[in-house]
């Protein structure tokens, strides 16, 4: 079991040249690719939880300016990571911050993640990749060292169900895992947004939401879904402090709520 202790807060620093031993990452953003299949654009975000994910203990680098010097420590804090961050601007600097400060307001949370699909990590780029296109689909994983029972399904590529062939196309792959593990099953749903990527932790009792918005504008009306029976819910959002859940609904299967302006980055809060 994983567990998420004492928040581990990012720090600024001012070197331009990653730290022995430390992993850089790329800058967290979205990008407006030309769809292959119509005439428009569709967004490819550029995230970095699943290298996180798979190595857990590592330190971590980013370079990156402006606004996404506070995506970047957002999304190193929702995924536990110990990283270094170097804005490159006084406009990140501040952002920076100013992400800091809302970080340290956010309640420890000692809750295990939550996930419907096992990873078995061979250590490949086609593994990463399909690791990397399930986090941005919102298709909760965690890596397994074997097969968890626990789990609705339990992936591992040069498996006789999961051939290394179909890594040729990892989109297909992570729809065909999202098939296999079907959407009434899933325990976090997202509407309404392509740019959104959500990590969930919790148990029966308890649960918390990370939400992390890549793109440089806000999504209006953000509704999310979370498998589980929740009556009370709390959030806090970077940027945003008055900011309150609306059409929350609550039945014996799951919780709904919609953010009606999600900016950056938000954390809500679940329980019984």
């Amino acid at each position: 079991m994983i567990l998420l202790l004492a928040a581990i807060l990012p720090v600024l620093t001012g070197s331009d040249t990653p730290p022995d031993a430390s992993v850089k990452l790329q800058p967290p953003t979205v990008d407006m690719r030309p769809n292959e299949a119509s005439a428009t654009t569709s967004p490819w975000i550029t995230a970095n939880g699943w290298q996180i994910l798979r190595k857990p203990g590592a330190r971590y680098y980013y370079s990156v300016q402006g606004n996404a010097a506070a995506l970047a420590a957002a999304e190193a804090f929702a995924y536990g990571a110990q990283a270094m961050i170097r804005a490159t601007d006084d406009v990140g600097v501040a952002a920076f911050n100013r992400a800091v400060e809302f970080l340290r307001a956010i309640p420890d949370a000692d809750l295990p993640v939550m996930a419907n699909i096992g990873i078995i990590d061979d250590g490949s780029d086609d593994t990463g990749e399909v690791m990397n296109l399930l986090s941005r689909h919102n298709l909760l994983y965690k890596i397994v060292s074997s097969p968890d029972k626990g789990l609705n399904l339990n992936v591992r590529l040069g498996s006789k169900e999961y051939p290394k062939s179909e890594a040729e196309d990892p989109g297909f792959l992570a729809h065909r895992i999202r098939g296999q593990l079907g959407d009434e099953n899933r325990l976090l749903r997202l509407y309404g947004s392509e740019v959104v990527i959500a990590r969930l932790l919790g148990n029966r009792d308890r649960a918390r939401v990370h939400i992390l918005n890549y793109a440089n504008r806000s999504v209006v009306g953000l509704r999310v879904r979370v498998l589980g029976n929740y009556s009370k819910q709390s959030v806090m959002s970077f940027g945003k402090p008055d900011l309150k859940l609306q059409d929350v609904t609550v039945d014996d299967r799951a919780t709904e709520f919609t953010l009606p302006e999600l900016g950056l980055y938000a954390v809500v809060d679940l329980s019984k």
